[in-house]
């Protein structure tokens, strides 16, 4: 064993001092950063939306941090260029930010974060000031579809972009267009026409096509959930402008109405057999596989439930609730309705029509109906209730109705209506012309009114002529914007209308 005094000699030398004083400097450096932390700047590591499109449905977005944040100086200092007014939550190390109301369209917003500092900086601390972060997104264009009434528009579907002020007849000439609805993420329209190459000229001989619109939604993750679990924005293949495809032929069953699914995965169609007229139903149809016939009741009027799963269809004397599915029992009955005209987005709730058989004063009521069992009246006509759609935020049903005038004969007055949820306060927004058939849509964004004033031709035998859906022979048709105004308490107003100089028929906005 050595000499304790000879092992002592030897820590004098000089690579052994320098070895402890090396080792006595790091224990300092690193008991120092133990002590004070990292001082690496804060940062934003991920932006939900950073460079996506955004739509109605995207309520809210989520910036996640490189660290534990100090929430205040997050919350003060973020910027949105135009505002968006919202509600901000935090889980862990991820900041949402809800939208009290839809971004509106034809948008782009600049994202701005300075001066944040995590959970250890104090606000004194000159590393706080260095933090920066900036993105971007922008909205989806302000963009609507309608059905042309003259010159080579006559009878297509035209796509007109307010945005980019582009317009684009989507449909060929030899198909005459009756119905269309838009798919979930704008890209198609799906739509039924009859072909004037066909031999029969017959409005139940219809079809039903898809038409690309040219339009790409680059969509952030919706969730956070899908964003936890790194799932990638989804972005829908695009086809060339007016690419048309077959989707249901007339050989064997005639093509009545129809409905598209709110994820766009299923159609449901109400078909007639050609050698069978009372083989008369409901048939569903998915891509890559052939139609199946829906087994339930007879029934009337149909609407798919925004779940996809499920549908509102009139049986007998109140709305059947049904599966969607081919042997269709019944979910629910709701007896005392006779008519659905639409859904809340989120499904927790539907605006349905009771017909009041009072004795000599028949009447039409429109109820507020929810998954919770409430069944509010919200307004009550002697006239029609035509047209409902609730906002996105589920605050205000807006609809069209009518009110009958008094005297001998049998004429509507109708009128567009906001409906406080909340309050049940009703406001005529817009009295109409006298006409029975008008088209009304609601902005995604909520921020206007797309409406029709169609105006009747003299001569109701022109084989050419075009003919609203109940019959009446079309000579021309104006579309117009109404705007969405609210007064400083947030009380709906009503607005000047303003003419499109566009003459077309049903506008619909794309979603």
């Amino acid at each position: 064993m050595a000499n304790p005094l000879t092992r002592l000699k030897q820590l004098r030398q000089p690579i052994d001092r320098t070895a402890i004083v090396l080792i006595l400097a790091l224990t300092l450096a690193i008991g120092g950063l133990i002590i004070k932390g990292d001082r690496a700047v804060a940062r934003v590591r991920d932006f939900s939306w950073a460079g996506r499109q955004v739509g109605a449905e995207d309520s809210a977005f989520i910036l996640t941090f490189s660290r534990p944040m100090d929430h205040s100086s997050v919350e003060n200092n973020l910027k949105i260029d135009p505002p968006l007014q919202g509600k901000v939550s935090w889980a862990g190390r991820r900041m949402a930010y809800t939208l009290e109301t839809p971004a509106p369209y034809g948008e782009t917003y600049q994202v701005t974060l300075s001066g944040i500092r995590d959970r250890f900086t104090g606000a004194s601390d000159p590393q706080a000031a260095s933090s920066q972060f900036r993105s971007a997104f922008r909205t989806r264009d302000r963009a609507f579809v309608y059905l042309g009434v003259e010159g080579e528009e006559k009878g297509r579907l035209v796509l007109q972009n307010l945005t980019r002020q582009e317009k684009h007849i989507l449909t060929p000439p030899n198909l005459a267009v009756m119905e269309f609805e838009p798919y979930p993420q704008g890209d198609r329209i799906l739509f039924s026409a009859t072909d004037s190459n066909q031999k029969t000229q017959n409005v139940l001989d219809q079809q039903l096509y898809t038409v690309s619109t040219g339009i790409q939604v680059e969509a952030p993750a919706s969730t956070p959930n899908e964003l936890k679990q790194g799932i990638a924005p989804s972005v829908v293949p695009v086809k060339p402008v007016g690419t048309v495809d077959l989707i249901l032929d007339n050989k064997d069953y005639q093509n009545l109405k129809f409905d598209l699914s709110p994820d766009g995965e299923a159609i449901v169609v109400q078909r007639a057999n050609r050698k069978n007229q009372a083989e008369f139903g409901l048939w569903m149809l998915k891509a890559g596989a052939a139609p199946q016939q829906i087994k339930t009741d007879p029934g009337g009027d149909f609407l798919i439930a925004p779940d996809s799963r499920s549908l509102a269809m009139s049986q007998g004397q109140g709305m059947a609730i049904l599966p969607l599915a081919t042997d269709a029992q019944r979910l629910d009955f709701l007896p005392k309705f006779g008519m659905i005209l639409t859904f809340a987005q989120d499904g927790s709730a539907a605006a349905m029509v009771k017909f009041n058989s009072t004795p000599g004063n028949p009447s039409r009521s429109l109820y507020y109906v929810t998954n919770q069992g409430t069944e509010k009246e919200l307004l009550k006509t002697n006239g029609s209730i035509l047209k409902a759609q609730f906002d996105r935020a589920k605050q205000t049903l807006y609809c069209l109705y009518t009110r009958l005038l008094p005297g001998d004969l049998y004429l509507e007055e109708p009128y567009i209506a906001a409906i406080r949820l909340d309050t049940g306060k009703l406001t005529d927004l817009l009295r109409l012309p006298l006409q029975r058939d008008i088209q009304v849509s609601l902005a995604p964004d909520g921020l206007g009114i797309l409406f029709d004033q169609i105006v009747a031709a003299d001569d109701p035998t022109r084989a050419d002529a075009l003919h609203t859906q109940a019959g009446t022979t079309i000579a021309s048709s104006q579309l117009w914007f109404l705007p969405v105004l609210q007064d400083q308490e947030g009380n709906l107003v009503q607005a000047q209308p303003q003419a499109l100089n566009i003459a077309g028929l049903r506008p619909r906005w794309l979603p």
